[in-house]
């Protein structure tokens, strides 16, 4: 059976039991609740005074509130890059800060969840102060239970043991490409593709790799026929490259949403091999600042196995 902490919300404290709490340390104490810019006095009522009324819960919860602070949603929002095209999802939402943050600040659409009806309605009350009802919408569900897929930006401030449960899907359900930010916790031997430090906590982002493991045959191009033996750890890239016979191992290889790069050494010196995937078709891309090599041009690629 799975342990579930048992929190009791009373006033502006939150107590727990068991091991979860010498994880989170003094951090989860005290509530701190910051305003979301324009609007930021009505909004921060909205999100205290409900606070303040809730009567003490008995709440299953697989992670206890503790919301974040402004300037760690400014760097969430920030390291992602989102724009007004983005959907972000925020899964463990709370008051909505993140959602609302997107939406007023950069013109994005957002989507929360969170298990606590009270959350939500602190979520849905700070959307009606940043005015932005139009752009988000929280919702009250499991998040293990939401769908993900039509994010491009997924945010989360959860636990260790919750991202780790969530990394297989964020694998294979995300489009490549989807932006994925944590707040405090990491995904283990997933390492993160850019971090920061703001306001004394951690912040992580990933891009979510392709699959571009396995054979590929590359025709055409300045190196002739080719055949790309590929093997990927997330976005780490390794494996050989052979060309009339004459295996060389690539070096550098990195796969940063559906493009690749790696270098390998050729008689007249380096070469670097950069790709965009699509479907089972590789062809050439802009190589990534700060590559260095010769480019190979003019070549098309096809998966073999």
């Amino acid at each position: 059976m799975r342990y579930r902490p048992r929190v009791f919300l009373t006033k502006a404290r939150v107590v727990m039991r068991g091991s979860i709490a010498a994880a989170l340390g003094a951090a989860v104490v005290s509530v701190v609740v910051a305003g979301c810019g324009d609007g930021a006095s009505k909004a921060a009522a909205a999100v205290e005074a409900p606070v303040d009324a809730v009567p003490a819960a008995d709440i299953d919860l697989d992670v206890p509130y503790v919301p974040t602070r402004e300037p760690v949603v400014e760097k969430m929002l920030e390291i992602a890059g989102v724009g007004a095209e983005d959907f972000v999802i925020d899964l463990g939402s709370g008051d909505g800060r993140i959602p609302v943050t997107a939406a007023r600040k950069y013109g994005a659409r957002g989507f929360g969840v969170d298990i606590n009806p009270q959350r939500i309605a602190e979520a849905n009350a700070n959307a009606k102060a940043a005015g932005v009802t139009d752009k988000v919408e929280f919702r009250r569900q499991d998040l293990f239970e939401t769908k993900i897929s039509d994010a491009t930006v997924l945010t989360m401030y959860l636990l260790p043991s919750v991202n780790m449960k969530l990394r297989p899907r964020v694998l294979s359900e995300l489009k490549p490409g989807t932006r994925v930010v944590s707040h405090a916790f990491d995904m283990e031997d997933w390492k993160p593709d850019e971090e920061a430090l703001v306001d004394g906590a951690n912040v992580y982002l990933w891009i979510v790799p392709a699959d571009v493991q396995g054979r590929w045959k590359v025709t055409g191009g300045q190196a002739g026929e080719m055949t790309l033996d590929l093997t990927q750890r997330f976005q780490e890239l390794s494996g050989t490259v052979t060309i009339g016979g004459e295996t060389r191992q690539i070096r550098d290889g990195r796969v940063r949403g559906d493009t690749l790069a790696f270098a390998y050494d050729s008689p007249s010196g380096p070469r670097l091999f950069s790709a965009r995937l699509t479907g089972n078709t590789l062809s050439p891309a802009p190589p990534p600042p700060g590559a260095t090599g010769q480019v190979v041009n003019g070549w098309t690629a096809v998966k073999a196995s």
